[in-house]
């Protein structure tokens, strides 16, 4: 009796799957606008350097000169009065717009609606010829006798009227900075601070202007780089500012082009350095809602460093 084979099935090895080839995407309009912008920044640099019309030996002899630096430092002192002062009275202002009082928040409405509704240059004019409206001013009662008065051209000079017209003409936009930094703040915690019995201004102090600040700093910090540059406009009334020593230097001698480059590496310069302000004031108040403040830019840099020497330790 033979007996059956039984033949047992091959086994097939098993193949691995094909490790499928990644083709990275090619951005072709990328590269072509990349380097579309990199041909036209390198053609405007050489123009900068090959060009005689600029004429950086007068730009060289000029930019540090005692009369331009004394006029920059002129522009910084109206920029500094007309911020500070400006938005206190913003302050006051955007408050006073907030207030249940029909009167306080008609005022600061109205006060808001002229001042922004007329050119900064036409108010530096009227504050400039304000003795033609009024030869003195005092002080008195109401209505009544004047107990004492002054000339006006006395007591508001050039670079007072010049303080006054920036100062009441900052004032209007810084208010409504303020108030859009107040409104953001949540009204839940002036209710749970005016329950546990906090005065009034001491919670507009400590607890609504720390929090708005975040949402103020942005806009005050742009408004005020847009400020140092609209000083330029007291220029009308012959006020030694950096842009018109610029036009007194240059009506004299003709170097036009150069004289223009000199004021805008001054504005460049002093636009730099109240944007780095900007920059660590917001970082400061970051903190509340931040756990770990973001590391500066000098910061990253020293990382950047340190990572690089460890790699190639």
């Amino acid at each position: 009796m033979s007996s059956d084979t039984i033949t047992e099935p091959a086994t097939r090895a098993v193949e691995a799957p094909a490790e499928p080839k990644v083709v990275p995407t090619r951005h072709y309009a990328r590269w072509a606008a990349g380097a579309a912008v990199v041909v036209l920044v390198a053609q405007f640099a050489h123009g900068l350097v090959t060009n005689p019309v600029w004429e950086w030996g007068v730009f060289s002899d000029y930019v540090l000169s005692e009369t331009i630096v004394r006029a920059a430092w002129v522009t910084l002192q109206l920029t500094a009065y007309a911020t500070v002062l400006g938005f206190l009275l913003g302050t006051v202002l955007a408050f006073m717009r907030l207030s249940r009082s029909p009167v306080l928040s008609t005022v600061a409405w109205t006060y808001i609606w002229v001042f922004r509704s007329i050119p900064m240059i036409v108010q530096l004019v009227f504050w400039f010829n304000l003795s033609a409206l009024y030869k003195e001013l005092g002080v008195g009662i109401p209505f009544g006798p004047v107990f004492w008065s002054v000339d006006s051209n006395t007591l508001i000079g050039t670079i007072g009227a010049a303080v006054i017209g920036l100062t009441l003409h900052q004032a209007a936009y810084a208010a409504e900075i303020v108030r859009g930094g107040v409104i953001a703040v949540d009204p839940g915690q002036l209710e749970a601070a005016a329950a546990l019995g906090i005065p009034r201004l001491r919670q507009i102090r400590r607890i609504v202007l720390p929090q708005a600040m975040r949402a103020i700093l942005p806009t005050a910090g742009n408004e005020i780089i847009g400020l140092l540059k609209g000083t330029s406009v007291v220029y009308v009334m012959s006020i030694g500012e950096l842009f018109y020593q610029v036009q007194v230097i240059y009506g004299r001698n003709g170097r036009v082009i150069p004289l223009l480059l000199v004021a805008t590496a001054w504005y460049v310069v002093l636009t730099s350095l109240l944007s780095v302000a900007q920059y660590y004031v917001e970082r400061r108040y970051a903190r509340g809602a931040d756990r770990t403040a973001p590391p500066t830019p000098l910061q990253r840099a020293r990382g950047f460093v340190t990572s690089v020497r460890k790699e190639s330790a």
